[in-house]
Order: structure tokens, then sequence, then C-alpha cells
């Protein structure tokens, strides 16, 4: 385990930029944590919270050893938002008998669906060693 990433890491939780479980979380992901890139990203995750979000992340890291690494700029989001106003009404019809409700996307602010967005973090740990996190950078 990095000492200055540990480091780190206590700092954010002694300054009240982090709670403890979120420390915990950390500490854990630095020990089981073999690449950098997982580590560094993981450290702006956490130093970009008060920013506005640019960016929907999905990290998963299979006990198989497969890794996924999908970065999705909320603008792109923002943008099907729009397009979804331009569905024909034959499809939106065709999807309504499926259940989806596609009525209420184009309704949605693209800034209110960012601010929604900000605070968003899933984290997964699977009994099978799967990791999956999803979060907003």
């Amino acid at each position: 385990m990095e000492n200055s990433s540990q480091k780190k890491i206590l700092e954010m939780l002694s300054e009240g930029k982090i709670t403890v479980e979120e420390a915990t979380a950390l500490l854990s992901r630095l020990q089981n944590t073999d690449s950098d890139t997982d580590e560094s990203s993981f450290e702006k995750d956490q130093e970009s919270r008060g920013k506005t979000p640019k960016y929907l992340r999905v990290l998963v890291d299979s006990a198989d050893g497969d890794k996924v690494n999908v970065r999705v700029p909320l603008s792109l989001i923002k943008t099907g938002i729009k397009l979804s106003a331009l569905i024909p009404n034959k499809a939106v019809s065709q999807i309504s008998d499926q259940g989806f409700d596609l009525s209420q996307i184009s309704k949605l602010s693209g800034d209110e669906l960012i601010e929604a967005l900000r605070e968003l973090q899933v984290d997964v740990d699977s009994t099978d060693g799967d990791k999956v996190r999803v979060f907003t950078e």
C-alpha cells in the first residue's frame, strides 16, 4: 500500500471531506489495487466532489481479471435528452407498448439531471470478488 495515498485519505478524513466509511473503502481499495490508473481516478473522484461533474464513470474489476473503464461525457447525456424529442410517434407508441414511458425524458432539464447526478455513487463488491463503481467526476 502506498504511504502517500494512505496519508492523503487520512488527511481528507480529518478535514471532514470524507466519512469514516468512505475512508475505509478508499483504504481497502488501495490494498486491492494493483494499477496506478485506478488509484489516480479514485483520488480525482474524491477531489472533484465539489465541482460540477463532467463525466459519468463506470469501473468494473472482475474476479476473472476483466477490467472495464467507461467515461461518458454528461454533455452527451444532455444531448440525448434533447434528441429523445425527435423520436417518431410510431416508435414511441411501440416502445410504450413494451412498458417504457419516454414522454418524461424530453421534459427533463439537462442541468437538473447533472445536479442530481452530482452525488451519485454506486459501489458494488460481490461475493465472487467482482467490483463495480459508478460515479460522476
